[in-house]
C-alpha cells in the first residue's frame, strides 16, 4: 500500500441494485475525476455538493449518467480528497465505471485501505476502525448499538483512561528514580497502591466484557437437545416462524444438525437443532447423535427439551449453569413426576411460554443486558483481550516488585510493558503487523 496513490473501489454490495457507489481517495483524485467525467472541473469544485455528470470512455461516449460528491481533505472519511460516484446499479455498468477510474490514474484499493488511511490520518483510532467492520457485520440491534458506541469512541475513551493511569503511575516511579533525595512519604506509597488497584479494576471491567463481545460478534451457540419426539425441531420452527426442520412422529427423523441465526432480545443466537438422543438407532442415526453430543460440548448454552406430559425419565444433560430445562407440551397437561422440577414450561403447539424462553436465554447469555440498558455497551474483542491481559500481568509484576522492595529502575520496566500493551489497543504505537491483520478483514471499498 502507498498513501501517495489514488485508490478506487466499488463500495456497494455485489450484484444488481438500483444504485451503485464507487469511492476514490488520495492526492490527485480530482485530476482523475476530470479525466473520466464530462463536465468536472477541479478549479471550480464545490465540496459536499451533489452534481450530475456523465462518466465517459476514452472516445467521449457516455458510460453512465451519475451523481458525484467531492470532499476536500481533511474533512472526509479518509482525511484525504475523496470523490464518490453514484451510478445505476447494473453489474456491467458499475465495472465499466471502475475500469475508467483505473484508466484515469487510480489503482484498485486493497481490503480495508480506505479505513486504514482514515486511521493513518488520525480520523479514527484502531478501536473505531474495528467498529466499522463490526457495524457492517452486526446481525441484531444490540450488536449494532455496541458497534456504534465503539465507533463513537466509548472503548477508546475507556482505554485512554487506563493508559493515562499507567502514565501517571510510571511518572511517580520515574520521579522517585530521578529525585531519590525527596524521600517519598508513606502517603505517596499508599497513593501508588491505590493507583494500582484502580488500574486493575478498570482493566478487569473491560476484560469482563469479552464474552459479551464474542456473543455479539459471532452469535451465541445454543444447542437444542433431548430424546426423540420431545419437540426439538418443532421448537426451532416455532422460534423461526417457518418450517425449517422436518417434523415427524417417527423417531430419528433429525439425522444431522440444523442451524439458524435468530435475534433473542438483541443477542444473535445460533440455534442448533440436534438429533434425538437415545440408546438404540441405525448407524446413520448414531452418527447424528454423536454430532449432537459434539454440539453440546461446543455450545454456550444447552436447551434440554423434555416431554412434560410423559413420566419423567433419565435426563440427557447433567444440568449446571450451561443448561436450561424446558418442559414442552404443557397444553397436554403436566405429568405428576415433574412436579416441583425447576424448568421453563412451554407449549410449542400453542406457542405459550416462547416469549419467556427468548427473554431467559438472552438473560443467561448477556447477564441481564438489554437493548434499553443505560450506560456504554462496551464489548471488547479477542485482540483487545490479549492486550489487556498482557497489561494486567505487567502491572501485577510491577506491583509485586514494589512490595518486595525492588529497585525503582527495575519496576519501571513492567510499567513500560503495560503501557505498550495498552497502546496496541488504540494503535498508539508502531504496529505494522497489527494493522495488516485488522484491515485485511475489511470489505473492499471500506
Amino acid at each position: 500500500m502507498s498513501d501517495s496513490d489514488v485508490i478506487a473501489a466499488i463500495a456497494s454490495p455485489p450484484g444488481v441494485g438500483a444504485v451503485s457507489l464507487l469511492r476514490l481517495s488520495g492526492r490527485g483524485v480530482f485530476e482523475v475525476a476530470a479525466r473520466i467525467l464530462r463536465r468536472f472541473q477541479a478549479d471550480s469544485l464545490r465540496p459536499r455538493f451533489t452534481f450530475r455528470d456523465d462518466v465517459i470512455d476514452e472516445a467521449g461516449v457516455s458510460i453512465d449518467d451519475v451523481l458525484v460528491v467531492c470532499y476536500q481533505g481533511p474533512r472526509s472519511y479518509t482525511g484525504e480528497d475523496v470523490v464518490e460516484i453514484s451510478g445505476h446499479g447494473g453489474i456491467h455498468v458499475t465495472r465499466r465505471i471502475l475500469e475508467r477510474c483505473l484508466e484515469g490514474g487510480a489503482r484498485l484499493a486493497e481490503a480495508g485501505e480506505f479505513s486504514l488511511r482514515a486511521f493513518l490520518n488520525q480520523k479514527l483510532d484502531l478501536t473505531q476502525a474495528e467498529a466499522v467492520m463490526d457495524l457492517i457485520s452486526a446481525q441484531t440491534d444490540l450488536a449494532a448499538r455496541a458497534a456504534r458506541e465503539q465507533l463513537s469512541g466509548s472503548l477508546g475513551d475507556a482505554v485512554t483512561l487506563v493508559r493515562e493511569g499507567i502514565i501517571h503511575l510510571a511518572a511517580h516511579v520515574e520521579a522517585y528514580i530521578d529525585f531519590p533525595e525527596e524521600d517519598i512519604s508513606p502517603e505517596t506509597g499508599a497513593a501508588l497502591e491505590a493507583s494500582f488497584a484502580k488500574l486493575e479494576s478498570q482493566i478487569g471491567e473491560l476484560l469482563g466484557t469479552a464474552q459479551r463481545g464474542r456473543l455479539l460478534r459471532e452469535g451465541a451457540r445454543v444447542a437444542i437437545v433431548g430424546e426423540p419426539n420431545v419437540g426439538k425441531s418443532s421448537l426451532l420452527n416455532a422460534l423461526l416462524g417457518y418450517e425449517r426442520a422436518i417434523v415427524s412422529s417417527e423417531a430419528g427423523t433429525t439425522r444431522d444438525t440444523v442451524e439458524e441465526v435468530l435475534d433473542f432480545d438483541g443477542f444473535p443466537v445460533r440455534l442448533i437443532d440436534t438429533a434425538g438422543l437415545r440408546e438404540e438407532g441405525s448407524s446413520i442415526e448414531k452418527e447424528g447423535m454423536a454430532r449432537a453430543r459434539q454440539r453440546m460440548e461446543d455450545a454456550d448454552l444447552i436447551l434440554e427439551i423434555v416431554d412434560g406430559s410423559r413420566a419423567r425419565g433419565e435426563r440427557v444433560v447433567a444440568g449446571g449453569v450451561g443448561a436450561m430445562l424446558i418442559l414442552n407440551k404443557t397444553d397436554l397437561g403436566e405429568e405428576s413426576s415433574w412436579s416441583g422440577e425447576e424448568g421453563l414450561r412451554i407449549s410449542v403447539r400453542t406457542e405459550d411460554g416462547l416469549a419467556d424462553l427468548r427473554a431467559q436465554v438472552a438473560a443467561r447469555l448477556g447477564g441481564g443486558a438489554s437493548e434499553s440498558s443505560g450506560g456504554a455497551l462496551i464489548a471488547i474483542n479477542a485482540r483487545h483481550q490479549d492486550c489487556l491481559r498482557r497489561a494486567e500481568q505487567a502491572l501485577l509484576e510491577a506491583r509485586e516488585m514494589l512490595a518486595s522492595g525492588e529497585e525503582p529502575e527495575f519496576v519501571s520496566l513492567p510499567l513500560q510493558e503495560a503501557l505498550h500493551a495498552i497502546g496496541e489497543i488504540a494503535g498508539r504505537i508502531d504496529t505494522d503487523e497489527i494493522l495488516g491483520s485488522i484491515f485485511s478483514q475489511f470489505c473492499i471499498g471500506k
